[in-house]
């Protein structure tokens, strides 16, 4: 056997190995309520972690407060009005509107309105910057000590990108109360199943590093979740995610939709073009695909996506999600999407499902022992 024969083959081995020593581990914990699986000393090791921490929330936020002052400012100069009348998207080469360029699926606006703004869709300007602002302190505010990642550090909270204050107060369009419709009884079982963590198979498929979990429908996130870039062909539309490194491949020839028994992670995609508008319809998703942000969704799920360039610099998304056996009613939501310079993406590589994810199974393992042995006594 070759060298290079010899190295795959261990890894192989390695790979079935680990596979089989979550055997028992999943067994295990399904013997017992995901609620007996649940860190009860969280707050004990962040105490801990707080006292050996060299820094303070405090004192990290005042280390970056001029930065953060500056993104107000710079903010303050742009909010999104959707009223606004839009000008013609300039056109590619070849006649169509050009969305080519790398843009960022980020925003503080809620999917759905607040209580307190029941009949409100839209913020004034003044409101709309002052939301921008505090959501932005939040942002910039997180705990330090906490073991992750403190991402204004490394320049990619959302405040440190061109993201734009918005005048709605939430993102969900329709219905117009700005509320998600009534979930079937069958959503609702759907969610109550997605909510289920307790062993490797109903952990997310993000966590498992199957799917980015970035779309389609794409959904708000934090800085580096949001990133994508569009490139055309005459006969094409590619949408790249920086998560996952996912690539949609979007035919606009009229061809029909795969067969139903063809159900990709992303789903089925064909488009076409409305004016200045992509119009993008997906179905035939994963029998086992689910959304962490759009909780209930499934595989009879009929997704319309909309893009419009509607400022050179910005790119507007809309999302109507319609599956009668999920929801009421269909509904829509709308991001506006700031383009980002270049470099643009870089390589994502995920190594949840074959280092962390095996540690969150081996401490659902312990605590399972633990919760045994309570009961034993």
């Amino acid at each position: 056997m070759s060298a290079f024969n010899s190295r795959k083959a261990s890894s192989g081995l390695a790979a079935i190995s680990m596979v089989v020593g979550l055997v028992p581990v999943l067994l295990f914990a399904q013997s017992v309520p995901p609620s007996a699986l649940v860190n009860q000393r969280s707050q004990e090791a962040l105490e801990a972690a707080r006292a050996v921490s060299p820094h303070t929330t405090e004192s990290a936020l005042a280390y970056f407060e001029d930065e953060l002052e500056a993104a107000v400012e710079r903010a303050s100069q742009r909010v999104w009005d959707p009223t606004t009348p839009r000008e013609p998207s300039p056109r590619t080469p070849w006649g169509h509107p050009d969305l080519r360029g790398y843009w960022l699926n980020v925003n503080y606006v809620p999917f759905e309105r607040p209580d307190d703004l029941t009949g409100k869709p839209l913020y004034t300007v003044e409101e709309a910057l002052e939301v921008f602002a505090r959501a932005a302190l939040v942002d910039a505010s997180y705990d330090p000590t906490t073991v992750h990642y403190d991402y204004k550090e490394f320049g990619m909270n959302s405040w440190q990108s061109p993201m734009v204050p918005n005048l709605r107060t939430s993102l969900i369009v329709d219905p117009p109360d700005g509320r998600f419709p009534a979930l079937t009884s069958a959503g609702r079982a759907q969610r109550t199943q997605e909510t289920r963590v307790a062993d490797l198979e109903t952990r997310s498929l993000f966590e498992r590093c199957i799917t980015g979990n970035q779309g389609p429908p794409r959904v708000p996130s934090i800085r580096n979740y949001g990133e994508s870039q569009i490139v055309q062909t005459p006969d094409h539309v590619l949408i790249l995610t920086q998560v996952n490194s996912e690539v949609r491949i979007i035919p606009l020839d009229d061809r029909p939709h795969s067969p139903d028994n063809i159900r990709p992670w992303l789903g089925d995609s064909r488009g076409y073009w409305d004016n200045d508008t992509l119009v993008v319809e997906t179905r035939n998703f994963h029998e086992k695909r689910w959304w962490s942000r759009v909780r209930g969704a499934g595989p009879n799920l009929h997704l319309t996506e909309r893009y419009t360039r509607v400022e050179d610099d910005l790119l507007l998304y809309e999302a109507t999600l319609d599956d009668p056996t999920v929801w009421e009613a269909p509904w829509t939501y709308e991001i506006p999407q700031p383009k980002m310079e270049p470099p643009g993406l870089f390589e994502f590589a995920c190594h949840e499902m074959n280092y962390g994810l095996i540690n969150v199974m081996r401490g659902a393992r312990t605590r399972a022992a633990e919760y045994e042995a309570e009961q034993a006594e």
